[in-house]
């Protein structure tokens, strides 16, 4: 299923993904820093929700206390936590 987050806090202003089971894939985001974002994307395409945390979760940018990393990660867990909720 296809999943938009809109973020908080950081540059990107939004992140699309598709959610299979606990598989990310068809990562993209809208603003932020290109280059970083789209490394961030093709590194994470195919990876598992846990994984994604484990990788991700906690990262910050400069002084604040998220970044378009720690966002991707706590997306991605909505998202699973929203398909899996019924």
């Amino acid at each position: 299923m296809r999943y938009s987050y809109k973020t908080r806090g950081v540059c990107a202003r939004e992140i699309d993904f598709n959610l299979d089971g606990d598989v990310v894939s068809d990562i993209s985001f809208l603003g932020g820093c290109n280059g970083n974002l789209k490394a961030i994307s093709k590194l994470c395409d195919g990876m598992t929700v846990e994984q994604i945390e484990k990788k991700l979760k906690g990262n910050t940018c400069g002084p604040r206390a998220t970044s378009c990393a720690d966002q991707f990660a706590l997306a991605v867990r909505e998202a699973y936590n929203r398909e899996h909720a019924n």
